[in-house]
């Protein structure tokens, strides 16, 4: 059978597009053809076919670029065209589930809309912001109504779906590769990059830096652990991606944090191994796959009791969310043993 996976980005710096990557494993097993359409990619597949449509490389006009994309219809046309001959679609983003939308209509394929959902719009604090995430959702709505079914990656996801589209769907979590993400990682090798002594706590975020992660939150927490256990550091892992809120968490932030920018998948694991913690303070998660890989390597977990996090936190704490002092007492907590 021929499957073909639409992303918008297959990039390094997507959670799902690493997910993507194991599904493209998996189908491949099992004996199918498996051929990936994205407008943009940084990742290689070893056993796929890619397609790159291509897009604007700058991150305002990219946006842009993929609210309104149901306006180049020359590239839709192509890709569509290019789609006829494949036996299913699985969409995973918006605008490309409106690529499988026009092939399930054109061609009769079978369309599989993959669902990890779309933050909150009220989670960012400027209205540019929150209308364009209002307007995103607008278009995931219109481009999933004639998919054939729905993978959802939570049952919150699920939940969600249904709320907002009517549709029902099937939970099928994101796996990790377990053999990169272990108990048995060889510690010591981020800890003497940074600098940071075996002595030291060492809590860790993983993840885009973005509003709705809610990185502010996470450093005020700290800056509470710090008045407790002074020599205490905190490794912020991710790419900036919206630069006024990255200005804001470096105002805010002191010589215990480091941001690391965007770190290789392959070196993920490490930092895991090296850390005490994984701290999370996001507001919205579909599914949260750092907070997974982490508990995968032993280390235990605390996150606001949100969203996803009760099916997924199983190694941790989870506390009431914003609550910033009830967030600190339990990384303190857990840090004491």
């Amino acid at each position: 059978m021929k499957i073909a996976l639409l992303t918008p980005t297959f990039s390094p710096f997507s959670g799902i597009d690493r997910a993507v990557e194991l599904d493209v494993e998996e189908y491949i097993d099992k004996g199918n053809e498996v051929t990936i359409f994205t407008l943009r990619a940084g990742l290689k597949p070893k056993r796929a076919k890619l397609v790159v449509m291509g897009m604007p490389k700058n991150p305002f006009f990219e946006r842009v670029y993929r609210l309104f994309f149901f306006l180049d219809i020359f590239k839709i046309r192509k890709c569509v065209k290019q789609l006829k001959e494949f036996d299913w679609i699985i969409a995973y983003f918006y605008p490309m589930t409106l690529l499988a939308s026009m092939a399930k209509k054109k061609y009769g394929i079978k369309y599989i809309y993959w669902n990890a959902g779309i933050a909150h719009p009220r989670l960012f604090k400027k209205l540019s912001e929150r209308l364009y995430l209002r307007l995103f959702l607008y278009f995931v709505k219109l481009s999933v109504k004639n998919a054939d079914s729905a993978i959802s990656i939570s049952k919150f996801m699920q939940k969600e779906l249904k709320k907002e589209t009517g549709m029902d769907s099937v939970v099928r979590y994101v796996k990790i590769d377990k053999k990169r993400f272990n108990k048995r990682i060889r510690k010591g090798k981020i800890r003497k990059k940074y600098n940071i002594r075996k002595k030291d706590p060492l809590l860790l975020y993983v993840g885009r830096i973005s509003p709705h992660k809610g990185i502010h939150l996470l450093i005020k927490a700290f800056n509470l652990v710090l008045k407790e256990i002074p020599n205490s550091k905190l490794l912020i892992v991710g790419k900036p991606t919206f630069d006024n809120y990255t200005k804001l968490l470096k105002k805010i932030s002191n010589k215990s944090i480091i941001f690391t920018g965007f770190v290789k998948d392959e070196d993920l694991p490490y930092y895991y191994a090296d850390c005490d913690v994984y701290t999370t303070a996001t507001l919205w998660e579909g599914y949260n796959i750092p907070a997974v890989e982490a508990q995968a390597c032993g280390k235990p977990v605390v996150a606001f009791n949100l969203a996803s996090h009760p099916e997924i936190v199983k190694k941790g704490i989870l506390v009431k969310p914003k609550n910033i002092k009830e967030f600190a007492d339990a990384i303190l907590k857990t840090l004491k043993g």
